[in-house]
């Protein structure tokens, strides 16, 4: 009888061995069927990921329009912090080139940039660009004015200078009123003002200043129309300096005292006269 249990037993076991067995090849089975099924999908979530991207990336949205340069009202084309060239000439620059049809991330700017910086009073520019829908922001950095130039008291100024000592023409003037610059009448004769470096430039600028902070007024013009015989009017009186150099600057200090004698006085005054050692001061006859 121990024998027959013994065998039962055996058998039982047996049973048990090849069906855990026959269990374990149908889970390692399942296991590989669902492994492959999600390298499967795997596989195709990335081909349909891939044709998305593609997509996406075709998308028109991504490339300038045709017509981007044909007007300023172009919903792609921005134009700022432009203040003295007129953004129909930034356009006229920018119509020099070609519309890229490449994607707006792989659009250069260099030409476009160069393009505008050869607009004189253009110091600097940058190009921002944008997606969805492809699109330019123009930002210029222009040049500073800090003197101007007349021909004479009662015309407008025809040209300015920067503070980088560059002479720009008439063709980016009038000047907002937002600039403070200094006038100068001139004529260009004896010392033709188209042949001023940044030197002679900022040292207008400074004589200017100086009068100013001297005086506690504003200069209205300086009067270059004869180098050796230079003036200076402020709303009190007319200033006579006579050669513009530098022994000029150690001169304009007497004006603190001065100018609050001369409102003082009663008479017509012609000018103030700061040429000499001695101070004098010419009546109008």
């Amino acid at each position: 009888m121990p024998d027959e249990e013994s065998i039962q037993t055996s058998k039982y076991y047996m049973q048990h061995r090849v069906q855990t067995r026959r269990l374990h090849r149908q889970v390692k089975k399942s296991r590989r069927r669902l492994n492959k099924l999600r390298a499967l999908w795997k596989f195709l979530m990335l081909i349909l990921l891939l044709m998305l991207c593609y997509f996406l990336l075709k998308m028109p949205e991504w490339r300038l329009h045709v017509n981007a340069f044909d007007n300023l009202n172009s919903p792609v084309l921005e134009i700022v912090n432009n203040k003295i060239v007129p953004s129909q000439k930034i356009l006229s620059a920018l119509r020099r080139n070609q519309v890229s049809t490449r994607p707006i991330y792989l659009v250069k700017t260099d030409n476009l940039k160069e393009s505008i910086k050869q607009l004189e009073p253009v110091q600097d520019v940058y190009i921002r660009r944008f997606g969805f829908p492809a699109r330019l922001k123009i930002i210029v950095i222009e040049r500073t004015p800090i003197i101007t130039i007349s021909p004479d008291i009662e015309v407008e100024p025809i040209a300015f200078f920067s503070a980088d000592g560059k002479l720009i023409g008439r063709d980016y003037m009038p000047l907002s009123e937002e600039y403070k610059t200094v006038r100068v009448i001139t004529y260009g004769v004896g010392d033709d003002y188209r042949n001023w470096d940044k030197t002679k430039v900022l040292n207008l600028k400074k004589l200017a200043l100086m009068i100013e902070d001297a005086s506690g007024e504003p200069v209205e013009y300086i009067d270059y129309r004869t180098p050796s015989d230079v003036y200076v009017k402020i709303p009190t009186v007319n200033i006579r300096l006579g050669s513009f150099n530098s022994g000029v600057y150690d001169k304009i200090y007497r004006l603190r005292t001065l100018v609050p004698q001369v409102k003082m006085l009663n008479k017509k005054i012609k000018y103030l006269d700061l040429r000499w050692d001695s101070n004098f001061i010419k009546l109008d006859e």
